[in-house]
């Protein structure tokens, strides 16, 4: 038997076709003796009716059960009346089945995959996920990304951007996260690394006068799981030459606002805010700020609280910390004392050692546990400066400047969604620009890239680094004004999550020299590392910028999903393992052996 149509193909125009179908058994019913079947396949349902006075070997019948896979030969007929299903486009119809072969039976199914909304446990998914994939909202999902991509590589492809592979197994250097290592058989005691992204060779593509280079890849990062990342992911990476950040913008929108109508939403520029790094710290505590989130802002009372009375205030400010505040508007009735208390271990299981919180009773009228350590006139000055009126709560963290941002955005976030001040109904893109360019390192007691080591710095600082850092000792005579530099750096933010990252890249290897050595590189580790790639930069390199779409980020928001998982074909479970493969394995000591690794493992842990 050969198919003739798909099982949304037929309509009432097909009444007294022959037709061939295949498909699963999706729902199975006995009525007066005939069984109706819903045969599924990607497409969709038709249904087809067995009657043992038209079908050959109907006895057959009786043993199919759901997920059978079934071939069929029949008539397409019109439904009776009231019998029409409007859900599906071949509602009107049905086909009487002839004759059929049994492709394929099913095993009884660990799960309904029938169920729109699926409460199983993700392990028993994964471990099952060729079921899982079958279900009609994981399939429509899988198509939906696979036509945003296609409108991404057509709509690059219309700029003539040039799709580049570039290699998988390459050098292992840093670029911010563990590299997944390979060893070689060939060359013992050697590794390549998994890309974390293309970065190098995209850049030597600009060197080597291809202009225009775009990918969609696969890359790769040893780091934990969490609900937006995985240990591999995939994402649409480019550079272009001779560009400046205005028209890259632009380009960048311009894609995205093309590639959402698959999801049937209508973006425009007017969606896409630019903030600056400074700024989005200051009011959101975050360099990923949710800006669906209206009137919600953190406020800075350091120079108020430097000299109260209340020493966890003041003290740390004097140790260089920072104490910001939150209001809630009309809290009082919103939280009660119960709620607050909620919100206090959710400040302290986010890293605060507490949260110290105030009612606005009157104009200018504050009352609260800690309201004795301060005068009159810094209540006052507190009060509004979070512009407060009576009802308001008032919420405040103290601590370092990171954690006192970090728990702020969290707590931000908790409150708009708890208290239904996000508007769902928009997507929201922010750039976040000018960027640190570079970052202390507290533990190691240096300084690191912020973005990346390859951001080339603004004109400002590259003319700062190129007059004052002369020799190592001059970083360490800097070393406050370069944490104060900015770099020609840029991350989109949809929605409170970062969906790409990018800069304008170092393009003289001198200055690329320099800035490795500020990051405490030795000579003989930039040789080593990096030797290979500055030689390519003394042969004419363009100035070129790019950025990588982090793609099953952005197809987790656009479907909706609390991670990306659920986009993911065959993604590994929050631990990074995967229950349908088993893997991580161990493997054959002969391969091993091959390989010349030796394991030295616990006997406990084999």
């Amino acid at each position: 038997m050969k198919r003739t149509h798909t099982c949304d193909d037929l309509r009432i125009e097909d009444n007294s076709s022959k037709v061939s179908l295949i498909g699963w058994a999706q729902r199975i019913r006995d009525h007066g003796g005939k069984k109706f079947i819903d045969l599924r396949d990607r497409s969709g349902i038709t249904q087809i009716v067995f009657d043992p006075d038209e079908t050959k070997k109907f006895t057959d019948v009786e043993t199919f059960r759901r997920e059978f896979l079934i071939q069929i030969n029949g008539i397409v007929r019109p439904r009776p009346d009231g019998t029409i299903n409007k859900k599906h486009n071949t509602g009107e119809i049905e086909v009487l089945v002839k004759d059929f072969e049994l492709i394929n039976k099913c095993e009884v199914l660990p799960f309904d995959l029938d169920k729109e909304d699926l409460d199983v446990n993700e392990d028993l998914r994964l471990e099952y996920r060729y079921l899982d994939l079958r279900r009609k909202e994981m399939q429509t999902s899988f198509i939906r990304r696979h036509k945003f991509l296609k409108v991404l590589r057509n709509y690059f492809d219309d700029l003539d951007f040039i799709d580049v592979e570039t290699p998988f197994l390459t050098k292992s250097t840093p670029e911010g996260a563990r590299d997944m290592l390979v060893p070689s058989r060939k060359h013992e005691g050697s590794f390549y690394a998994l890309p974390q992204s293309p970065q190098l060779f995209k850049q030597l593509l600009m060197v080597a006068g291809f202009e225009k280079y775009y990918q969609i890849i696969k890359c790769f990062r040893d780091e934990d799981s969490r609900k937006d990342r995985q240990l591999e992911f995939t994402q649409l990476d480019l550079e272009m030459s001779f560009i400046d950040f205005e028209d890259f913008r632009k380009i960048m929108e311009k894609s995205l606002i093309e590639a959402m109508k698959v999801y049937d939403l209508k973006v425009s520029n007017e969606d896409f805010s630019i903030l600056s790094y400074s700024e989005a710290i200051e009011r959101f505590g975050s360099d990923k700020p949710d800006m669906r989130i209206k009137d919600f802002e953190l406020k800075n009372i350091s120079d108020i609280a430097k000299s109260c009375g209340f020493s966890v205030f003041s003290g740390v400010v004097k140790n260089g910390g920072l104490v910001k505040g939150l209001k809630v508007k009309n809290g009082q009735d919103l939280l009660p004392r119960k709620k607050i208390d909620k919100l206090i271990s959710f400040c302290q299981d986010n890293g605060a050692k507490g949260m110290a919180w105030m009612k606005v009773t009157g104009k200018d009228e504050i009352e609260s546990s800690i309201a004795k350590f301060f005068s009159k006139e810094e209540l006052i000055k507190i009060n509004q400066k979070l512009e407060g009126e009576k009802g308001d709560l008032l919420f405040f963290i103290a601590d370092s400047k990171n954690v006192t941002n970090d728990v702020l955005d969290a707590l931000r976030r908790k409150l708009a969604e708890d208290l239904n001040l996000i508007d769902k109904s928009k997507n929201v893109f922010t750039w976040i620009c000018d960027f640190p360019l570079f970052q202390y390192n507290l533990d190691e007691k240096r300084i690191d890239a912020e973005h990346s080591p390859f951001t080339m710095p603004n004109k400002e600082a590259e003319e700062f680094i190129n007059k004052n850092i002369k020799t190592k000792k001059d970083i360490e005579i800097y070393k406050d004004e370069l944490l104060k530099l900015k770099g020609d750096c840029y991350d989109l933010v949809m929605n409170g999550i970062e969906i790409c990252s990018g800069a304008l890249r170092i393009y003289k290897p001198e200055l690329q020299q320099k800035i490795f050595e500020i990051l405490n590189l030795s000579e003989e580790v930039i040789e080593r590392q990096f030797g290979w790639f500055i030689k390519a930069y003394k042969y004419g390199a363009p100035y070129h910028r790019g950025l990588a779409f982090g793609i099953d980020r952005i197809i987790m928001l656009l479907e909706n999903k609390s991670s990306i998982r659920e986009v993911m074909a065959f993604p590994k479970n929050k631990v990074g393992y995967c229950p349908l493969t088993h893997s991580p394995s161990i493997v054959d000591e002969v391969q091993l052996k091959e390989l010349h690794i030796k394991v030295d493992l616990k006997k406990d842990k084999k």
